[in-house]
């Protein structure tokens, strides 16, 4: 797959450091893709490349993740997607379709409940965690279930950064992703939703990502044949091509226009 340009920067967001790699590309979409837990742009590295054939996309690394400095502080999700937004402004992308994966879709789902300004779609891959099985040992077991299904490269990739991400943030944020009912922030979306997971993903269900499509306004769900939880990684141009299907029924940056809405998004 051809890799594009990118342009690597660091940014300072209230206090916090976040990197953003930024390919521009044909079209007026922009793709903005978030990591998940212990995660950083590593792995959105092929999802990026397939995305850039359609629009300009910018992958983000949070901070403490990625090898990025700690905060000295804790974030929850809505803190961590306020720093997304913030990065937003300060990139001056306009509305984008936010993909997030894994945890990522929880800070992508936050962003778009608390800011519509800046959002014309959201796309989850993977997304976590369902409230079935919304407990420490459930989510362990259920990583440990994927890792027999994904492809060698993906789980080398996957545990390389975890060990750069470090246990003491990873279980900060778990606390967080645990306590996150996602379930209840898509039904606050003003904006098109797209769920996609790998038809052998354990973590998200086809069960639990059909709970997130109806309680969305307006969803869509995808399934990737054959793939596991990181199905933007071992399938990209398979997810890439459903986020482009999708893209066709959401608004224009134009349509989407309005004030931001902060806070809670209600």
């Amino acid at each position: 797959m051809r890799q594009p340009r990118r342009t690597v920067t660091r940014h300072r967001v209230a206090g916090l450091t976040l990197r953003s790699l930024t390919s521009p590309g044909p079209g007026a979409v922009t793709f903005v893709l978030v990591h998940g837990i212990g995660m950083s742009h590593r792995y959105l590295a092929r999802l990026h490349s397939a995305l850039s054939a359609h629009g300009t996309v910018v992958s983000v690394d949070l901070p403490g993740f990625g090898g990025l400095p700690k905060p000295a502080h804790d974030l929850d999700v809505t803190q961590m997607a306020d720093a997304l937004a913030g990065l937003l402004d300060k990139l001056r992308t306009g509305p984008v379709v936010v993909v997030g994966q894994s945890m990522g879709t929880q800070w992508a789902v936050e962003l778009a409940a608390r800011r519509r300004d800046l959002t014309r779609g959201v796309v989850v891959i993977g997304p976590v965690a369902d409230e079935r099985r919304r407990t420490l040992l459930w989510q362990a077991a259920l990583l440990a279930l994927d890792t027999l299904r994904e492809p060698p490269g993906a789980n080398a990739l996957v545990f390389s950064d975890y060990l750069r991400c470090g246990p003491v943030w990873y279980l900060a944020q778990l606390r967080h992703m645990l306590r996150y009912r996602i379930e209840d922030r898509v039904s606050r979306l003003q904006a098109p939703l797209l769920i996609v997971r790998g038809s052998r993903d354990p973590i998200a269900t086809r069960g639990w990502c059909r709970r997130l499509r109806a309680a969305a306004r307006e969803a869509m769900l995808a399934e990737i044949p054959g793939r596991a939880h990181n199905a933007q990684h071992s399938a990209p141009r398979a997810v890439a091509a459903a986020i482009v299907h999708a893209c066709a029924s959401m608004p224009t940056s134009d349509a989407h226009r309005h004030e931001p809405s902060r806070g809670n998004g209600r």
